[in-house]
């Protein structure tokens, strides 16, 4: 079908469009000149020289970022953080948003209430640490994970998701012998993509940038996360070198600035290259509860 715009529709396009290439631009030029810096030399990035295109390019940065073995661990416990907290996520917000989502749940009503209760007033952060501590999750990894299984608003969009289900499917799979169980991860789940890659975008990447929690429960270095390592390399200036290794002369005049935008790249590029691979479901779990029947 061909439309046909007016004259002030044309413009007001191209206005709309003009407006947000201007947006995304003023998003991607910080990043941009983070990314600059990091192939910059010391000297360029101190006197303040670098834009958006690298000055005295060098990898000096990058080849002490992939030798630093710190750095890698954080890395290696940021990817393992980020994929099982993220199932975890979409287990435990599908299984309760599944049987709210069910007209024959008994109570639900009222389990609904105090899930929305827990947006609107957020629990303290003393008493969350201290049931932290009493369930022994200090100095451990699950600590990043269990207490935010489940996100009262991804739960509720969810939920809207499996309330689009028809009852008739469901209907048919219960006559089929199906358990709930089973009615849940052979149809309901398949028939669900597009609102499980959505959420577990917005998981993953809550995972991946997350650094307060293991700043609040891990007192043991090696097992700092990379954004927590990355916090502590801008905080406190915190580079190691070794002085047998065959970048320690060269490193002996560099300023670390170099070294902690290579590491912001490090760990911003990993996360960015999920979506395209789940962008076809990204949009579609986008539009979840925009179209009413």
């Amino acid at each position: 079908m061909n439309l046909r715009f007016t004259k002030g529709q044309r413009i007001f396009n191209v206005f709309n469009l003009l407006f947000l290439t201007g947006i995304a631009l003023l998003m991607f030029l910080p990043f941009l000149n983070i990314f600059a810096q990091s192939f910059s030399s010391s000297k360029a990035i101190t006197n303040g020289l670098v834009g958006l295109w690298p000055v005295d390019f060098t990898t000096l940065n990058y080849r002490y970022v992939f030798q630093d073995p710190t750095i890698w661990r954080a890395f290696g416990i940021s990817v393992g953080i980020t994929v099982f907290g993220t199932l975890i996520n979409l287990v435990m917000t599908s299984t309760l948003a599944y049987p709210l989502s069910r007209q024959e749940y008994v109570g639900r009503k009222y389990v609904l209430i105090m899930i929305l209760i827990t947006i609107i007033f957020q629990a303290p952060l003393i008493p969350v640490f201290i049931l932290i501590k009493n369930l022994g999750l200090m100095n451990s990894l699950w600590a990043l994970m269990i207490p935010n299984a489940i996100s009262a608003f991804n739960f509720f969009v969810m939920r809207s998701f499996f309330q689009n289900i028809p009852n008739e499917l469901i209907d048919s799979g219960r006559m089929d012998g199906c358990t709930e169980l089973r009615l849940l991860w052979k149809i309901i789940l398949p028939l669900s993509k597009p609102a499980m890659a959505t959420m577990g975008i917005y998981y993953a990447v809550y995972h991946w940038n997350s650094y307060t929690n293991a700043l609040y429960y891990l007192n043991k270095r090696e097992l700092y996360p990379l954004q927590l390592k990355l916090r502590e390399l801008i905080v406190s200036d915190d580079i190691n070198l070794d002085p047998t290794g065959s970048l320690y002369s060269e490193m002996l005049n560099t300023s670390p600035e170099g070294i902690k935008m290579a590491t912001v790249i490090v760990a911003t590029v990993p996360i960015l290259l999920i979506y395209p691979f789940l962008q076809k479901h990204f949009i579609k779990g986008m539009l979840i509860g925009s179209i009413k029947s």
